[in-house]
């Protein structure tokens, strides 16, 4: 017998199914709340809201766990590849090698970006922001696969998955290499996915390219703890604008539009500029650490706690390890960095921020590796997009695949009331 909540409103009662997840959470279906009650629930920013079934990821904010696919993200970072996590969001499961094999060749026949996006990219100034940029190349994709995906069809859906896989590496690193004013050239299809990446955004021209097995081992470890994170702003952006049956490259587009915000992937962004602020005005961190514990001071320390994981945040563990290795083995001494080290070991042991889990998390660490990276701050958002964009390549297709319901929230209504017009020569 399934358990049911009751509400009572105006003397009666109403029983609503209890529905559970594998993991044992619970929550009340309300989908028929409206029509039998008349009633909406008020939820700003939808943070007791289940909008969707998922089996995607699991993210436990209280004990701080996170699994794609119910694999541990400690694992997932230490022993696989980015490209390998591709599959598991995407497909459910870690591939054979017959299979990672196959996924791989058939991604290398699609590489090839049509030429006449260089033209697009070329046409933004250096100046643009880059996630403007990558947004807007997306998107124009749609330009040159016009046509529809018969979510219906697992080749149709399999191609068009691909060809984005393919594609999408190629759009991050020439929006890195328009910023640097260098020429946008291709990879190597004898590199491994991640390999292929680091050559396209760091090959000098002019240069044999060396490649850095620590910047790639860094960069696979950064891609693969973004590539989801359950239903965030901008997930839950894709999978509403593929809910009106929008195709996967304007979803991902839309996608990339919400990550942009300084509240979800540009926080990393966000952690350098601080970095830098403090620099410039002394790098006393004991100065901002007391300014940040005063509720009246309008200075926020960046990077530190989390919205959802209540103590903390399991990426953050993981990329500590890289960032501290990518900086003692690139041998980087900058006073930036020094500034983010001194913050680190204070917020640490402050018995504020220690009884108030605000631990450094995921983007304080992402935004000095980048920067070690010599990436531009800007850029770093768009690092976070190439992360992320197989998790929302498999939120859609899970979306698209359930026949999901166009997504169209509620609202409680604070306006007028009903007014008569006033013709203009009477107001």
């Amino acid at each position: 017998m399934s358990k049911k909540a009751t509400l009572e409103f105006e003397g009666n009662k109403y029983d609503f199914d209890v529905i559970s997840g594998t993991e044992n959470e619970h929550g009340i279906d309300i989908a028929t709340l409206r029509q039998r009650t008349k009633l909406v629930t008020f939820d700003p920013g939808f943070k007791n809201t289940g909008s969707c079934y998922s089996e995607i990821t699991y993210l436990d904010g209280e004990n701080g766990i996170l699994r794609y696919r119910g694999y541990s993200i400690e694992d997932l970072a230490n022993k696989s590849s980015f490209l390998e996590v591709c599959y598991l969001l995407i497909f459910g499961k870690l591939p054979s090698q017959m299979e990672f094999d196959k996924f791989y060749d058939d991604m290398k026949e699609h590489f090839v970006v049509d030429e006449e996006m260089k033209k697009i990219i070329d046409g933004f100034p250096r100046s643009a922001h880059p996630m403007g940029v990558l947004a807007s190349v997306t998107n124009a994709l749609i330009a040159f696969n016009p046509s529809a995906v018969n979510v219906s069809s697992e080749s149709e859906m399999y191609n068009t998955i691909i060809r984005l896989l393919a594609k999408f590496p190629v759009l991050v690193a020439w929006t890195l290499r328009k910023k640097l004013g260098l020429p946008l050239d291709y990879g190597n299809d004898r590199l491994t996915y991640e390999e292929n990446i680091a050559m396209m955004m760091f090959k000098r021209p002019g240069h044999e390219y060396q490649k850095n097995d620590v910047i790639v081992s860094v960069l696979n470890k950064l891609l693969i703890l973004h590539a989801d994170h359950e239903q965030n702003c901008s997930t839950s952006t894709v999978r509403i604008v593929g809910s009106s049956h929008a195709g996967l490259f304007a979803s991902i587009s839309a996608g990339i539009a919400a990550l942009w915000g300084p509240l979800h992937g540009g926080a990393n962004q966000a952690v350098i500029e601080m970095l830098q602020a403090i620099y410039e005005d002394g790098g006393d961190t004991k100065k901002y650490m007391t300014r940040a514990k005063d509720k009246e001071d309008p200075f926020r320390l960046m990077g530190f706690g989390h919205r959802v994981y209540k103590n903390f945040d399991p990426r953050a563990k993981i990329i500590k390890k890289a960032a501290d290795s990518i900086l003692q083995q690139l041998q980087i001494e900058n006073p930036v960095m020094a500034i983010a080290k001194d913050l680190e070991k204070e917020a640490l042991e402050d018995p504020y921020f220690v009884e108030r889990s605000l631990y450094p998390n995921v983007d304080f660490y992402s935004g000095i590796i980048y920067s070690a990276l010599g990436i531009p701050k800007d850029m770093f958002t768009v690092m976070f997009a190439l992360g992320r964009f197989p998790g929302w390549i498999a939120q859609w297709k899970e979306m698209r695949q359930r026949r999901e319901p166009i997504g169209r929230p509620r609202q409680i209504y604070i306006g007028e009331t009903k007014r008569s017009y006033v013709e203009i020569k009477d107001r």
